[in-house]
């Protein structure tokens, strides 16, 4: 089939990847290049990199609401559009180009976590379980009636982890409905009201550590955490960034806010328990195990040390 994509994250590359070794991809939408780093320079996106590997046409429009826009992306004459993680609503005059009808591969269980961060905001929440939906995509967000879903447990998995295997699930999923649409025997489930829930963008402090956090919180705030929305905090004095922790063993417990090296594990204490610092990024410096900070703590063995909310 003849499909415009449209997309802008590395979730939305992987299933492009896969899109363009089965269909004819016309041409790729995604956000324009955004402002990134110390220099301030203008970064493409995942998609709009990949798009040009393939010697794709690519396009990165400010607005769909722009009637050139429009009637460019209708001169490409797609079967079907299809979004993943693009970043931006569709106007009814893009959602009436297609003859098929515009899909989108969403990053959870629908009508669970409709929004901008399902992935995130699923692991904060606790979820068992996760998944991708391919949805029909209307004026809502997120509303539309499915044709394919796919779980997965969240488990232990970080925001970065989940997102790999959530594309690959997607991708999966939206070849297999596009497959059922090109055949003519989708079959389209509606939402339907009870469960809804909606994935709010993350904050910019959002996934900061403080000593009154829940232990089990924390772990979450770790593990929802990536480069765009880092889990920070100040330990022993030091800016950092947590990367990586885990539930501490019983013995090693600690007082909220203490920070104490205990048989050889860094151990951070929280309102009803203690994490294990695994691995951690100080300010200016470069990712190390916890023990291995530790070890830059003048008298962390002998009296402990303490952390706190980084105060920005």
């Amino acid at each position: 089939m003849r499909i415009v994509f449209m997309g802008t994250p590395a979730f939305a590359a992987t299933i492009l990847e896969y899109l363009a070794e089965q269909h004819e991809v016309v041409a790729v939408y995604t956000r324009p290049d955004a402002v990134r780093g110390r220099g301030a320079q203008l970064v493409p996106s995942p998609v709009k990199r990949l798009a040009e590997s393939l010697g794709l046409p690519v396009h990165t429009p400010s607005t769909l609401k722009d009637a050139a826009v429009q009637q460019q992306m209708a001169a490409y004459e797609p079967d079907v559009i299809c979004v993943a993680a693009y970043g931006m609503l569709l106007p009814p005059q893009v959602l009436d180009i297609p003859p098929l009808g515009c899909v989108n591969a969403h990053a959870s269980v629908l009508p669970r976590w409709r929004g901008a961060a399902p992935v995130e905001r699923a692991i904060l929440a606790g979820d068992a379980e996760t998944g991708v939906c391919v949805m029909r995509m209307e004026e809502g967000l997120d509303t539309g009636d499915w044709l394919v879903r796919r779980t997965m447990p969240v488990e232990d998995r970080t925001a970065a982890e989940l997102t790999d295997e959530l594309a690959t699930l997607g991708a999966q999923a939206l070849l297999t409905g596009l497959s059922l649409l090109e055949s003519g025997r989708a079959q389209w489930n509606p939402q339907g009201d009870e469960g809804v829930v909606y994935a709010e963008k993350i904050g910019k402090r959002e996934l900061f550590l403080a000593p009154d956090d829940g232990a089990v919180a924390a772990l979450r705030k770790v593990r929802a955490s990536g480069d765009a929305h880092p889990c920070k905090c100040v330990l022993a004095g030091k800016k950092c960034t947590v990367l990586e922790a885990r539930e501490a063993p019983a013995e090693c417990a600690v007082a909220p806010g203490a920070l104490a090296l205990t048989q050889k594990r860094l151990v951070m204490g929280f309102a009803d328990g203690a994490l294990q610092v695994c691995q951690v990024k100080p300010d200016g410096k470069n990712a190390m195990a916890g023990a291995a900070f530790a070890a830059g703590v003048q008298g962390i063995k002998a009296a402990g040390a303490a952390w706190g909310a980084l105060d920005e």
